[in-house]
């Protein structure tokens, strides 16, 4: 869990509005080098608290897809937390990294995923000091920041992060998908408006924001 800034930001989007996952894949793929370097997506966080479970509700959600063809790191089975983030940070330097995870930040944020072109730092807010990792950093405001972070964080109603977890999750899958089908899409042998493109990648979701 890291708190946020306001500089350096890529996008700020709201889980609940329409269209949000396809905004967001739209720029993960302004900025995740598909096709050029090996990706992986890890995602940070614990079940152990309801607030700072957004990065493992992803990483699961992304699982059971069974889609994506690109490594996931920490679901609610296997977290990425702070007992084994610094390995798994030193690891794959030439993997470009997607990090993910819950943050606190100002009221009027909240429900929030924030992309940003640079890593992130898990656990500053809650005191710890641990590696950054990320080339492209993924975050979800989950609550206001305090003074008491960890108490904040295990107070979180889990419905918010779960919630923002499914749109994140369905965002990169999108993404993904609009990289893969791109060739066929210049090649003429697909239509080139929004619904049908969401078609290809997704036949049964009419409505790609609704969960």
């Amino acid at each position: 869990m890291i708190r946020i800034g306001t500089s350096s930001e890529q996008g700020r989007f709201h889980y609940a509005e329409a269209g949000a996952a396809w905004r967001i894949a739209t720029v993960l793929l302004r900025h995740i080098p598909f096709g050029e370097r090996p990706v992986r997506f890890v995602c940070i966080g614990t079940d152990r608290s309801t607030g700072d479970a957004y990065g493992p509700l992803t990483g699961t959600s992304l699982t059971e897809q069974g889609s994506l063809r690109h490594p996931i790191l920490g679901t609610l089975d296997r977290p990425v937390h702070a007992l084994n983030l610094q390995r798994i940070a030193e690891t794959d330097e030439d993997v470009f990294t997607v990090a993910i995870d819950a943050c606190l930040g100002r009221t009027e944020h909240i429900g929030q995923i924030v992309i940003e072109d640079r890593p992130l730092f898990p656990g500053r807010a809650v005191g710890k000091t641990l590696p950054p990792i990320g080339d492209l950093s993924i975050k979800g405001v989950v609550n206001a920041a305090s003074s008491n972070s960890q108490e904040v964080l295990q107070n979180t109603r889990l419905h918010l992060p779960f919630m923002m977890s499914r749109v994140t999750a369905r965002a990169i899958s999108l993404a993904c998908c609009r990289h893969e089908t791109k060739p066929v899409q210049e090649s003429g042998h697909d239509s080139h408006d929004e619904y049908a493109r969401n078609e290809v990648c997704h036949p049964d979701l009419r409505q790609p924001d609704q969960v």
